[in-house]
């Protein structure tokens, strides 16, 4: 029986992706107003962050009902494949509890992992299973082996402006009007599952300088395994002149650094200008 990958519009792994490869993907919902789109299907990032922009409320994402995973179950199930489903933090979103529920209730062979993870974190571990999956690894080890290795995903962030954080009602709007006219840029990175505040900077070089002193800081990048850089909005030009600035990170280690788009789940959040990077540390046993 062949596994059969299935994974959440969080990750941020594009639709495009998923069909090359033969993997389920499920998008969320997003919700501008009146208008309902399937996220990464209907909506693309450019057009998300271009009605992102230009909407005075935020928009609203809904979580991937268990109906949804149990459908992709059944069909994984008649055509003798083992289901295999990663998710998006449990603290972030319930669709990691949605996907529990349709597993629970379709009976046979099914596995849930909870990335603990979002976007571009949840992604490379998603890439880690695709990996596995082409070298014939069975599910249940895949699954055995990813709950053992996520918690060696770094993922690390800075964002470019506070009004998003504002509109979703994260921070005040006195905090994020001084953060304007100071011109600070938060870092965040994802710890245990949840999005925390790991370090302020003023200005995009510092913001850089910071993210790669982070990266450093690190018990170093395994590049043996999946990575990935990413940015937010229409416009690439602020993760260029860092993975520039940072050329010491990579430099003879690959030449091929990933770049995903972040979508909705978490744009809705962080807004345009926000760029970040994802790797598994070195085992600190090794």
């Amino acid at each position: 029986m062949a596994v059969r990958l299935m994974f959440d519009s969080g990750s941020d792994v594009p639709y495009s992706r998923a069909k090359e490869k033969g993997w389920v993907y499920l998008p969320m919902t997003v919700t501008f107003g009146s208008e309902q789109f399937r996220d990464g299907i209907d909506i693309d990032t450019k057009t998300f962050f271009d009605k992102l922009i230009e909407s005075d409320e935020l928009p609203s994402t809904s979580q991937i009902s268990p109906a949804d995973f149990e459908e992709a179950i059944e069909k994984a199930h008649s055509e003798g494949d083992v289901p295999l489903i990663i998710t998006i933090s449990s603290k972030l979103s319930g669709t990691y509890q949605s996907a529990v529920i349709a597993a629970e209730s379709a009976g046979g062979e099914v596995y849930v992992v909870d990335s603990l993870n979002a976007t571009l974190g949840e992604a490379i571990l998603i890439e880690e299973a695709g990996r596995l999956i082409d070298s014939g690894v069975p599910a249940a080890k895949i699954k055995e082996h990813l709950d053992a290795i996520k918690h060696r995903i770094r993922l690390l962030a800075v964002l470019g402006t506070l009004e998003y954080l504002k509109k979703g009602g994260r921070i005040s709007s006195a905090v994020a009007m001084a953060g304007s006219l100071l011109q600070i840029k938060p870092v965040v990175s994802v710890e245990d599952g949840e999005i925390k505040l790991v370090g302020k900077a003023r200005g995009s070089k510092n913001g850089n300088n910071l993210l790669a002193q982070l990266v450093m800081g690190s018990s170093g990048i395994d590049f043996e395994k999946p990575y990935s850089l990413a940015y937010s909005g229409t416009d690439r030009s602020l993760l260029d002149k860092y993975v520039d600035d940072s050329r010491y990170l990579w430099e003879g280690h690959t030449e091929n650094l990933p770049v995903i788009s972040l979508g909705a789940t978490i744009g809705t959040h962080v807004g345009p200008g926000a760029i970040a990077v994802a790797f598994f540390e070195k085992d600190k046993k090794d």
